[in-house]
């Protein structure tokens, strides 16, 4: 498996092979959820973990209205800076072409990006079909053992969130602790019923969730929850300042990084 920034090879030992060449038994997770549920927050923290623990990792961007790249980290941690655009516009996806598109970080070898990038629309580039979408998220299994994709809210015209909630191995759906994002999910939800959506691979999230909402309320709202992700006041501040790779130091976001490894441990045995 390759390092991402250096392009070297893990070390192997012959008689046992190290963890990263192991084969996860879920390798594609889709974090989907109503808007403001912190999507891109969650997926780039698993993915930061992953990476931080030496696992190659895809973070895979579907937001074609409004790129997250610039929320992520700055341009000058950037080696290069590509765009999902190009692997979509293309007739057939390899992993070739994948590798000459992904984003690599100057100081994290283990993660690599992909995604549009400033500037760019969903408009930037020919439209593209749900069938090379699929061929996307295919080849992505190649590419690295661990892809996490964080898909857009609106999947009536987003066809590649549409398409990563139904082909991801399992799928991390977010929601606020309010009547209006649990009515958002449910509106959204029956486009997916007639696809082959399995319900079952889904774990469901209470989100941003602030210390004034009792876990009775919650769950009053929300039903049972598998993850109760709180809210961080240092990372908001992270996203604002456009670095949510950046490290989190205060007491206020221990609560939000144990709930991050909580999920890689359930989700991804990491």
């Amino acid at each position: 498996m390759m390092n991402f920034m250096k392009g070297s090879l893990f070390s192997r030992n012959q008689l046992k092979p190290p963890q990263e060449d192991l084969e996860p038994d879920v390798q594609v997770l889709a974090v989907w959820g109503s808007p403001g549920s912190g999507k891109t927050t969650v997926s780039v923290r698993l993915a930061k973990y992953l990476a931080d623990h030496k696992r190659n990792v895809v973070l895979l961007l579907c937001d074609m209205t409004a790129p997250m790249l610039p929320c992520i980290c700055p341009p000058a941690d950037l080696e290069c800076e590509r765009s999902l655009g190009s692997i979509l516009a293309a007739t057939h996806i390899t992993d070739t072409l994948i590798r000459q598109n992904c984003i690599t970080l100057k100081k994290m070898g283990y993660l690599t990006i992909i995604g549009m990038m400033k500037g760019e629309n969903m408009y930037t580039y020919p439209p593209y079909t749900p069938e090379l979408a699929v061929e996307l998220i295919d080849h992505l299994r190649d590419v690295a053992p661990y892809v996490i994709i964080d898909c857009g809210s609106y999947i009536a015209y987003d066809v590649l969130s549409a398409v990563a909630l139904l082909e991801a191995d399992s799928v991390l759906r977010l929601v606020n602790c309010d009547l209006k994002s649990v009515s958002y999910l449910s509106s959204q939800l029956p486009l997916l019923q007639e696809q082959k959506w399995d319900a079952d691979k889904q774990y469901k999230a209470a989100s941003n969730v602030k210390t004034n909402q009792a876990g009775e309320h919650i769950e009053q709202v929300l039903g049972n929850m598998a993850f109760k992700i709180p809210y961080s006041y240092e990372l908001e501040n992270l996203a604002l300042a456009g670095n949510l790779l950046g490290e989190l130091a205060l007491k206020d976001s221990r609560g939000f990084r144990l709930e991050i490894a909580k999920i890689a441990k359930e989700v991804f045995e990491v």
